[in-house]
């Protein structure tokens, strides 16, 4: 049997170079245009979940294709911090995430015909006191544009994590190894049971 075709429904550089380290090439990136706005007193696991699956379901694609989207968000308390939409933006989220550990919430979806899988991971980050040089500078790098929280662990933020807890692939915005399960379980037409959508 022909393997599946598999279609990336992002446009982060990112998630291409996460999936190449587990040998993974998509046939195509054809990246989901959804509205991205969290609905009334959404928690953060079930907003974030809700953007990987829509993402998901308007990716269009074949019948055997294999469509892997994803979602990663910062949430400081039930605050959920999406992409800054400019520099002021991007400023306040590094203030407030400034000392404090915060949570990094990236959810995974596969659609392969009918069936679909998620995964949502969870791991929890703290920064070190930042100077207001520290959020200048790094705000001058533009680094932070296109980011969940403002910031990039991958990047020159790196150096401003103190203390993290879970996977670090989720936090750069693709938990290899639950994608590896999933995308084997669609691979397999589901001998793997995935977490039903």
């Amino acid at each position: 049997m022909p393997k599946p075709r598999l279609i990336l429904g992002s446009a982060s550089p990112r998630r291409l170079e996460l999936l190449a380290q587990i040998g993974v090439t998509p046939d195509d990136v054809r990246p989901a245009d959804i509205d991205e706005t969290p609905l009334r007193d959404e928690v953060p696991g079930d907003y974030v979940l809700r953007m990987a699956c829509e993402k998901m379901r308007a990716v269009p694609s074949g019948d055997d294709d294999i469509v892997l989207t994803a979602d990663t968000v910062v949430t400081a308390g039930r605050r959920i911090l999406g992409k800054p939409a400019d520099t002021a933006e991007a400023e306040a989220f590094l203030r407030l995430l400034s000392g404090r550990r915060h949570r990094v919430m990236t959810a995974v979806a596969l659609r392969r015909g009918e069936r679909q899988w998620s995964r949502l991971v969870s791991s929890t980050v703290k920064l070190r006191l930042l100077s207001g040089r520290d959020i200048a500078d790094y705000i001058a790098s533009d680094e932070w544009r296109g980011k969940a929280g403002g910031y990039g662990i991958q990047g020159r933020a790196g150096a401003f994590v103190s203390w993290m807890s879970g996977s670090y692939t989720a936090v750069v915005g693709l938990p290899l190894a639950e994608t590896a399960i999933l995308l084997q379980a669609a691979e397999d037409s589901g001998q793997i049971q995935g977490e039903a959508v």
